[in-house]
């Protein structure tokens, strides 16, 4: 009986730990090569143990996301081993300082949105050929509510700006590749998960409130999947639901 992701290609960005890790780990027991993508090399070897463990295969891609150029390079690295890649899964991300807007550093900004937007249109630009060249190229992208309810989220100024230019980043890619091509482009919001960012964000909270990221990757991994329709949608992980943004009246 075959495995839902057999031989396919798929890179996890921030695949060294939180979601991004469990949903590597969950890719390879499904079958898929996995491409996985962090700055730390020792969880990049971590996780690649538990792959080779349970019989998977991984390629570790040690490299920063605010690295442009390695980027560039990893596009054409991978069309010229595979040929193409079926999923792309842009979990890697910042939350950034969590104070008032006035009080910012510019620099602390424009980390912030280089890694939580201007990486995820890099790795658009580096990878949408083969992307394109798989016959069922996904690329899904995690956000949040908090890029759409700002007015909800004070003090995290950044991190919901950040989360709705990459709302807008995948609908646009969506878009430009939903009559021209097999790609279809997911935005997932994971919801309250016991996370490192999480714990960050809310030292108060029990985490054991929370589920793991190993919990709900398997319901991640569905808009990876080649049965997987949709684009330019938000699938709402707790849910299940799957949403449309509204156009303004």
């Amino acid at each position: 009986m075959s495995l839902p992701f057999e031989n396919r290609i798929a890179l996890v960005t921030g695949a060294s730990r939180g979601i991004g890790r469990a949903c590597a780990v969950e890719l390879a027991r499904q079958g898929a090569h996995v491409i996985a993508l962090a700055r730390t090399q020792g969880g990049l070897e971590a996780l690649d143990d538990e792959i080779r463990s349970m019989g998977g295969e991984a390629t570790l891609v040690p490299c920063d996301l605010k690295d442009f150029a390695g980027l560039d390079r990893l596009g054409l690295a991978i069309h010229e081993r595979w040929g193409r890649l079926d999923v792309l899964l842009g979990n890697g991300g910042l939350l950034g300082p969590v104070t008032p807007l006035a009080h910012l550093d510019p620099p602390q900004w424009d980390e912030v949105m280089a890694v939580n937007v201007t990486a995820n249109y890099r790795l658009i630009r580096s990878l949408d050929l083969p992307l394109r060249t798989s016959p069922a190229g996904r690329a899904v992208f995690i956000t949040s509510g908090s890029g759409s309810k700002a007015d909800l989220a004070p003090y995290m100024g950044p991190y919901a700006v950040s989360k709705s230019a990459l709302d807008t980043l995948a609908r646009t890619y969506a878009a430009e590749t939903r009559n021209t091509s097999s790609v279809r482009v997911t935005l997932v919001r994971p919801g309250h998960v016991r996370t490192r960012m999480r714990a960050q964000l809310m030292p108060g909270e029990d985490p054991l409130s929370l589920p793991t990221p190993e919990e709900i990757a398997p319901r991640i991994l569905a808009a990876c999947s080649a049965d997987w329709t949709e684009t330019g949608k938000i699938l709402d992980v707790p849910t299940g639901a799957i949403l449309s943004y509204r156009s303004p009246a």
